[in-house]
């Protein structure tokens, strides 16, 4: 078995990326980028199950982590497959890139589907330090990681079937779902994506390799906020749902969960 995450890093950077060409041209056909966010939670798997069978380190930590890999990105990827691909017009979000990047769009979309790969590769990092720690399994700080794991991939299904279950009706399509954890923050699902990354670092404590732990979190949290996630998600919310978003925006935390500022509006979803 080697132990050089780089060299394994690799392997997975170079497997994802033959992986995400072909989805980008299956994406051709079909015209629906989401296949890319697929790609991402089933290549996550992947690599994950690959390290476990190639690296070093106790085979209990390895089922654990194996599992918890399992869970999250395979919850995340089939909810992408059947709420945005299967049967699914494309999410708007792309539908808006396509229209601004024009001639260009193809191969920029080729680039994003790359980035993908790139992202396995940098998010896997954190889970291959986490297999390789060189201490008897299951110290505090790894039990610790764990509750903080359950708790954020518990937090960000119940954000995900909450809103899910609000625009399944008819009645709310151009209304702002408040129910729940929405009413606490307008992202919960983004929130408890960037807490589960923070399960690694926990367990991870005084490993070596710790600080490459902080890839997790700190990518997550910066492209959630700052790129992929809050800043199209708004545009696109803002763009069907008018003042009653602006007042959301007005009045509730846009990552964190908190107390909004005023109380619930009356009539709202």
């Amino acid at each position: 078995m080697t132990t050089d995450p780089l060299t394994l890093v690799m392997w997975i950077y170079l497997a994802m990326t033959i992986a995400m060409i072909g989805l980008w041209a299956l994406h051709r056909v079909v015209r629906n980028a989401s296949i890319a966010d697929a790609g991402f939670c089933f290549g996550l798997i992947a690599a994950i199950l690959w390290y476990a069978a190639h690296a070093s380190g106790e085979t209990e930590r390895k089922v654990l982590v194996v599992v918890m890999v399992s869970l999250y990105a395979g919850r995340l990827g089939f909810f992408i497959l059947f709420h945005r691909i299967i049967g699914k017009t494309e999410d708007p979000r792309y539908r808006r890139l396509r229209d601004r990047w024009g001639p260009s769009e193809s191969w920029r979309m080729f680039g994003y589907f790359h980035l993908q790969a790139v992202a396995v590769a940098l998010f896997s990092l954190p889970v291959l330090v986490v297999i390789q720690i060189p201490r008897a399994p299951f110290g505090f700080w790894e039990l610790a990681g764990f509750l903080l794991w359950i708790v954020a991939v518990a937090g960000e299904t119940v954000a995900d079937r909450q809103l899910t279950r609000f625009r399944e009706q008819p009645w709310n399509h151009d209304r702002v779902c408040r129910e729940g954890l929405w009413y606490f923050s307008r992202h919960p699902n983004y929130f408890f994506e960037w807490l589960q990354w923070w399960s690694y670092v926990v367990m991870a404590i005084g490993a070596p390799g710790w600080p490459l732990t902080w890839i997790g979190p700190v990518a997550m949290g910066y492209a959630l906020v700052y790129v992929t996630g809050i800043p199209p998600a708004e545009e696109q919310a803002l763009a069907h749902r008018g003042e009653d978003y602006r007042q959301y925006q007005r009045t509730t935390s846009a990552f964190v969960p908190w107390v909004p500022k005023t109380g619930r509006p009356t009539g709202s979803g």
